[in-house]
């Protein structure tokens, strides 16, 4: 791709997603929601191949259908209360359609089902792109109007995506689908405390966003996209392997790792707003997430490929590909746990 046109798209991106941030009305959040969207599309199917073509075609659709929604539910808002702004969502129909628009944004069950299929026909950098910054914008919104949003409703999406996000990972052999669900599962847990206490959940956001990152930097550099591949990664890079593991057991929620530390809290709040039948649920669902973590830690660690490497790295050449956001996403991802303390300090 052209490197302007490549600067271009990434701005679009940038911009897009900014101008949501920063709308109070909903023709502009929509557009930002827009532009970001558009930008996003030429990166999609920039490999020019059928099967990213055909994830480009699903994703516009999908994000077409949900941009005619939040336009009609802000329209119909718009026109029985004469209101545009964001926090003053009060027509209760508008509100719920809005709701799943936003839902069906993100990719939170039961209307997930393009996330899987979408993220399996990319490359893992736009891959990566997909599951992290495309989250903000539309979770931006969701935070906003979360004060007005039905409890129920959010609450039974947000149950329904750990579980459909535990469960479909389940028989996966594809990495980026295996992403896919656990993106799914981990938009379960924001939706379920949003109401409660926004707060934890954009850390949630932020601490997912991380360790997401550095598991398809991690993917990417050993150029692994199925799970039988990770077998050879022990033999290459021994002590990238051992961190990479380490990443997806924080992801799976495993003390003392940093992805403990949200759902410990999300759990705690639960408790205290008297949903103890919905925590426990939630931590069900997790071990259903854990279970395929575990799975890919096992196939990277203690599995013995057929042609193992048995040659000592001096014959092979430098990688040339950057690590410092690696290195940095990783460390993170595995020692934020103990500064918990100061973390709920900021957030209040």
């Amino acid at each position: 791709m052209n490197p302007y046109v490549f600067a271009i798209l990434l701005s679009s991106l940038g911009i897009g997603t900014t101008l949501t941030f920063a709308s109070s009305h909903w023709l502009l959040a929509w557009m930002g929601l827009e532009i970001s969207t558009l930008a996003i599309i030429p990166l999609m199917a920039q490999q020019h191949h059928p099967r990213a073509v055909e994830a480009t075609t699903k994703y516009f659709l999908t994000q077409a259908t949900a941009a005619a929604m939040i336009l009609f539910a802000s329209t119909t808002n718009a026109w029985l209360t004469g209101e545009w702004n964001i926090q003053e969502m009060s027509n209760p129909t508008a509100l719920t359609l809005i709701t799943m628009a936003l839902a069906l944004k993100i990719g939170l069950a039961p209307i997930h089902y393009w996330l899987p299929e979408v993220l399996q026909g990319l490359d893992l950098t736009t891959g990566l792109i997909l599951s992290t910054w495309q989250k903000l914008a539309p979770f931006a919104l969701i935070y906003q109007i979360s004060p007005m949003m039905n409890p129920t409703l959010m609450i039974t999406l947000g149950l329904a995506s750990t579980i459909v996000g535990g469960w479909g990972g389940l028989n996966q052999t594809q990495l980026r689908k295996i992403l896919a669900y656990s993106s799914i599962a981990h938009l379960g847990w924001m939706m379920v405390i949003m109401q409660y206490s926004p707060n934890l959940a954009m850390l949630n956001l932020t601490l997912y966003i991380i360790m997401t990152t550095a598991t398809f930097l991690t993917f990417k550099n050993v150029t692994s996209t199925k799970l039988n591949a990770l077998a050879l990664t022990w033999s290459k890079t021994p002590m990238m392997t051992t961190m990479a593991m380490m990443t997806l057991l924080s992801l799976g929620g495993l003390p003392p790792l940093t992805g403990f530390m949200p759902k410990w809290l999300i759990l705690q709040e639960l408790t205290k707003q008297n949903l103890p039948l919905t925590a426990s649920i939630m931590a069900m669902a997790a071990l259903l997430s854990l279970f395929f973590y575990l799975r890919m830690c096992y196939a990277m660690t203690l599995t013995i490929s057929p042609n193992t490497n048995n040659n000592t790295s001096t014959w092979r050449q430098k990688s040339s590909q950057t690590t410092m956001t690696l290195s940095i996403t990783t460390l993170l991802a595995l020692t934020l746990l103990p500064t918990t303390p100061t973390i709920m300090a900021l957030m209040t």
